[in-house]
């Protein structure tokens, strides 16, 4: 799995306590992104899911993953590993893309990961619809979705 790096203890990306592994590759290159470091594919690092599944397990205080970007249905496959590893130690699961979930379920590659997913924040980052008022997402047309 190519990440661009993980957070052991992050509480910005979901609730309460988190491990965050930001991979790498978007192609949504959204103006002002927050994470614009992670768009090229062709960068970051190569890591196991299982070296990742390891180092979440390193934390007995996390509520759960959040798997952010870059965009992670680029690499369904292995965040829909990690997700399943995540629930099987009774964690929670979000996920940040900037695809629409209605534009994911059009996607036969992304269903594995979907059915991972406890709370899914969708939509690209619109500058304009910026506000440090809004929690969990960063512009006002990202909803964030129960699944």
């Amino acid at each position: 799995m190519r990440i661009h790096d993980t957070i052991q203890d992050s509480i910005v990306d979901g609730p309460g306590l988190r491990f965050v592994v930001f991979t790498q590759g978007c192609p949504h290159h959204c103006p002002r992104c927050h994470n614009p470091e992670t768009h090229d594919p062709n960068s970051g690092r190569e890591v196991s899911v299982d070296d990742l599944i390891a180092d979440m397990q390193k934390n007995p205080l996390l509520d759960g993953l959040t798997l952010s970007g870059g965009e992670p249905f680029s690499q369904a496959e292995d965040c829909a590993k990690l997700a399943r590893a995540a629930h099987d130690m009774g964690l929670s699961v979000w996920c940040y893309t900037g695809w629409t979930l209605e534009q994911l379920q059009t996607m036969p590659e992304a269903a594995v990961l979907l059915r991972e997913i406890d709370v899914l924040v969708d939509g690209v980052y619109i500058d304009a619809q910026h506000s440090f008022d809004l929690k969990w997402r960063g512009s006002a047309n990202q909803r964030i979705i129960e699944l």
